[in-house]
């Protein structure tokens, strides 16, 4: 329990009105969740403003109210305490990080943005450190762990209360690293505002979240803004000086800036020297590093996990030595092999065009003679429809088999998203392209169809272990229905 006068203490503000000092037990901007002693916060969300819920949170506990317009009732309401402000979502951060005693002061955070390879460099970072032997902190798109706990993933990035009721608990469990997936929308909705980070990773940006934020020029000032905000001393930004816009991300911060490459002279430098199923080899930083990772994206993932190790400190044999045995995030590249069956399946969460593209040029290197490739895909509902087509064209040219299917249709029709994924697909694919509504039949006759020594791709889904149809999350596991179905071809 803390007085509303310290919480407030470093936070800008326009006028309050009512008692500094009342004792405050719980934040909440969401009214469902306020109980006694609680300091509601209302913000204007993309589908919500809280503002309008401000009557009900005082009726059901809340004794004071941070907003940006007040309500008519306020002079009416003596009891209650009105904190006004220009911005309710960045001083609900604040306000995060100061009711939970600001743990991210008491922690070595990272933060790792990008459209593919966060997750995969964050779990690396997390397992990497934690091998070396570490207490470690993991927010990520697949779940939060804490010490070794692991907790459910509910977004790729949490909402600022929960994150640094979070970042409190890995204080407690005396975590000393910290590495987080930072989404597109976590930035852009200031929910890592107030956190303190000594570094940030930037993997690559392509065409993504473009229903959220409608031009690719604010989805990259979105990841922009992220680096631009890390602070001047003590922390560090990394990127991709491969990707054309690497230099973009850090030309603004005030972080000390490395690069790392594949194809350029950079600071941190790999080059490829094997890509083959049984993983990775590389001369890396001038080492022979042999890995258990695979494909080109998952060396560029090696790199930065590498070159943000050392930026934190480690040292670098300690680093390539314990960074070889580890594997990659589940539904990454996660592969399934029965050499009874003599079929390879591999899952992977690939849901944009370039991650698509990617783990298929991936398969293309590593497929012997003779192999075909089957690929299984979909794209998900209430998400931007623009890349539809450009799925259905590279899921077609890159496979020998094509099935589009459904992904998490959400409230949308899957049929209509199959058929806009459909025309993409050139004429010359249309007759080893199928179309099989019900994924798990889709997974199922890929199988069926497969012969000694072909590969299989489900993509789009990965880790998830759900469905999202209608509002109604189904459970269902891509890996554990292709596991099934290739089993039974015994």
């Amino acid at each position: 329990m803390k007085t509303l006068h310290f919480i407030l203490k470093n936070i800008s503000i326009r006028s309050i009105t009512g008692d500094e000092l009342v004792q405050i037990d719980k934040i909440a901007f969401d009214s469902r969740q306020v109980a006694t002693a609680t300091l509601f916060v209302a913000v204007r969300g993309t589908q919500v403003d809280g503002h309008d819920y401000i009557e009900k949170a005082i009726e059901k506990g809340a004794i004071a109210i941070v907003c940006e317009t007040l309500p008519s009732s306020a002079q009416d309401l003596q009891h209650v305490t009105f904190v006004q402000v220009d911005n309710s979502a960045k001083i609900l951060a604040a306000i995060a990080a100061a009711f939970y005693d600001f743990p991210t002061n008491d922690l070595q955070l990272v933060g790792i943005t990008g459209t593919n390879g966060k997750t995969t460099t964050a779990t690396l970072l997390y397992d990497l450190f934690t091998s070396m032997g570490y207490k470690c902190g993991l927010i990520s798109t697949v779940e939060y762990r804490i010490a070794g706990k692991i907790l459910p993933s509910t977004h790729t990035t949490p909402d600022p209360i929960a994150l640094n009721h979070l970042f409190q608990k890995m204080v407690q469990e005396g975590v000393t690293y910290a590495f987080m997936e930072v989404s597109s929308h976590a930035i852009h909705q200031d929910r890592i505002a107030g956190l303190h980070f000594v570094g940030g990773v930037f993997t690559n940006i392509t065409h993504d979240h473009l229903d959220y934020h409608k031009t690719f020029d604010e989805y990259i000032k979105a990841k922009k803004k992220f680096f631009d905000a890390l602070p001047r001393f003590k922390s560090f930004a990394l990127t991709n000086a491969d990707d054309r816009n690497g230099n973009v991300m850090v030309q603004n911060t005030k972080a000390a800036t490395y690069r790392y490459s594949l194809k350029k002279m950079t600071l941190f430098k790999a080059k490829i020297i094997d890509n083959a199923l049984t993983g990775l080899h590389l001369n890396l930083d001038g080492y022979d590093y042999y890995g258990r990772l695979i494909g080109e994206f998952n060396a560029y993932n090696t790199l930065a996990c590498y070159a943000t190790a050392v930026l934190l400190g480690a040292e670098k044999a300690t680093v390539l030595t314990h960074l070889s045995g580890l594997t990659a995030a589940e539904g990454r590249f996660d592969y399934i092999f029965d050499p009874n069956v003599g079929i390879l399946g591999i899952v992977d969460y690939a849901h944009t065009p370039d991650a698509l593209e990617k783990v298929l040029q991936t398969i293309h290197q590593l497929r012997q003679k003779g192999q075909r490739i089957i690929t299984v895909a979909g794209c998900g509902g209430d998400r931007d429809p623009k890349k539809r087509a450009s799925m259905g064209k590279i899921g077609a040219m890159k496979s020998d088999i094509f099935i589009i299917t459904s992904d998490n249709p959400r409230s949308e029709d899957p049929i209509q998203i199959i058929e806009q994924i459909e025309l993409g697909v050139p004429e010359a694919a249309k007759s080893r392209t199928f179309r099989v509504e019900n994924r798990q039949k889709a997974i199922e006759m890929a199988c069926e169809q497969a012969r000694k020594g072909d590969i299989i791709l489900v993509a789009g889904k990965g880790h998830e272990k759900y469905q999202d149809i209608k509002g109604v999350k189904h459970p269902f596991d891509d890996k554990q229905i292709l596991g099934t179905s290739l089993t039974g071809l015994n």
